[in-house]
């Protein structure tokens, strides 16, 4: 147990603190509909690309890169180099879509794509994932950091008091209030998370060759053998960037931020800045974990060693900072979720069927679901404690939901040939082979990795669309086709295509580094 010292609890009430005065301040506007879910359309670049890092950054990745690099080496950080990979293809290619189109949900871009069927299916999916995983994930780890620093709290009484806050908050400012909430989040996150990556390196004297010959040399390679359990350089090439398409691109939690921005400029501009802050977890998270491999051998579960990493190394006010982070990526999880969650309910789902409900009416509800949201997250996160591992739990889950939902959104933007019921039935025969696969893992009758799973769902998904639309042989309207239309969508700026190939490069360099 790290013992907190005066000064800690004056940096975590500070914090929270100032997340109040920051919640309380963007409430002042007694936001509309469009204020609530979308921030009035007026995020600039600089918030948007510290929102998508705070968010993304979450209570889970903290707890969970550091104990899947403990477990399995640093290959777990092709997860974040990826990231910043999808998100460049995202600002070229998705993006002036967003913008153009000025969807509120991703899903709606499905519906002008095909139909309203396929908007309700992919606002069903995300909701059921943002609540189970999204949420839930970061309100578990919260959980084990606070249990950490207060032991007298149960799991039950931790992840309640985190609910609470964050549910509170949301509710009642939406996007703008998690936005600038997570401006502020995301820069206690890097001071903190790196404050620690330099205490622990300094356990090695600053020496990298220490550091290299204090663990097994597998441990520290991004791409592993093909039969590697953690993850096979075949699953980083084919599995990740279905994963991370998915996450950066339809994921109401993430794109939410970039249909929120004033302009294609602070969209692009946006994601780029998010893109180039998302290598640094290899050096602030995942290399503490595989240092941690020589300096605490005898941790019973992955998921302990980040806070306890903290416990043992960080001195009085260090310790208050780290946890203030770890606060910090808790509340930003779980207010993105929360937030996401319910402008798709409202809008994907209550909007269409009743029309004429005035915007105010909207909000309200909105607000109603967030908070019953937060209740179902809370229910259900102590329950992931019966799984092998917070990581796993997380990853799996998105490979096996998420796969034929990217297969689908890809053919829409990319076939003009394909109509929507055999984008229908065909995502969902995906998502029954998605179901026979998990059931038959879990039986242990396969032995493939979840990452190769995610391709070969892509990969099913889109045969049996192309099957189906062979032998219906009905194709969209012209009215679907012009919703991808490129022609007439905005322009990404000059300075985002040079900063994407720029980014391209640094990440490669990063990739051979340490191949």
């Amino acid at each position: 147990m790290q013992t907190l010292a005066p000064l800690d609890y004056a940096i975590v009430a500070l914090y929270l603190i100032v997340v109040v005065a920051v919640a309380l301040r963007v409430t002042r506007r007694s936001p509309d509909a469009d204020e609530l879910f979308l921030a009035g359309r007026t995020l600039g670049w600089g918030v948007i690309g510290l929102s998508l890092f705070a968010s993304n950054i979450s209570s889970t990745t903290l707890v969970g890169l550091p104990g899947a690099a403990w477990a399995h080496g640093i290959s777990v950080a092709n997860y974040e180099w990826m990231a910043a990979l999808v998100l460049i293809v995202s600002l070229l290619f998705v993006v002036p879509l967003f913008v153009g189109r000025r969807i509120a949900t991703v899903p709606e871009l499905l519906e002008r794509r095909f139909d309203a069927r396929l908007r309700k299916y992919l606002s069903a999916v995300s909701v059921v994932l943002g609540i189970f995983l999204d949420a839930a994930g970061s309100l578990y780890a919260g959980s084990l950091v606070l249990q950490l620093f207060f032991p007298d709290l149960s799991l039950t009484a931790s992840v309640a008091s985190i609910a609470l806050f964050a549910g509170l908050y949301t509710a009642a400012g939406g996007l703008r209030a998690v936005a600038y909430t997570d401006v502020l989040q995301a820069l206690v996150l890097l001071v903190g998370s790196a404050t620690l990556a330099v205490i622990v390196f300094g356990e090695f004297d600053y020496s990298w060759t220490r550091v290299v010959a204090s663990v097994p040399a597998d441990k520290l390679s991004l791409l592993r053998p093909l039969d590697d359990p953690a993850l096979p350089w075949l699953g980083t090439l084919v599995g990740l960037p279905i994963l991370g398409f998915y996450y950066w691109t339809m994921n109401q939690y993430v794109a939410q931020r970039l249909l929120g921005a004033r302009d294609i400029k602070a969209a692009s501009y946006g994601a780029l800045f998010a893109a180039g802050l998302k290598l640094l977890p290899l050096f602030f998270m995942v290399l503490p974990g595989v240092m941690a491999i020589s300096l605490l051998p005898d941790l019973d579960t992955p998921d302990r060693v980040f806070p306890t990493l903290v416990a043992t190394y960080a001195p009085a006010g260090l310790a208050g900072l780290i946890l203030a982070g770890l606060i910090a990526a808790i509340m930003s999880s779980v207010d993105s979720a929360l937030n996401s969650s319910s402008t798709l309910l409202t809008l994907d789902f209550v909007q269409p069927r009743y029309p004429h409900l005035d915007v105010q009416a909207q909000a309200r509800l909105g607000r109603i679901f967030t908070l019953v949201l937060v209740g179902v997250a809370a229910l259900w996160a102590p329950a992931i404690a019966d799984f092998p591992g917070l990581f796993a739990y997380l990853q799996q889950g998105f490979a096996y939901a998420a796969s034929p939902l990217v297969a689908v959104f890809v053919i829409g933007l990319a076939s003009r040939r394909v109509g929507a019921t055999a984008a229908f039935y065909g995502t969902a025969a995906g998502h029954l082979c998605s179901v026979a696969g998990f059931a038959a893992a879990q039986a242990g009758w396969i032995d493939l990795h979840f990452t190769l799973v995610a391709g070969v769902l892509v990969a099913v998904t889109s045969a049996a669309i192309f099957a189906l639309q062979y032998f219906i042989k009905t194709a969209p309207d012209a009215g679907q086709c012009a919703s991808v239309n490129r022609s007439t969508l905005p322009r990404v700026p000059d300075g985002a295509r040079w900063g994407s190939y720029t980014l391209i490069g640094i990440t490669l360099a990063i990739v051979l580094l340490f191949r």
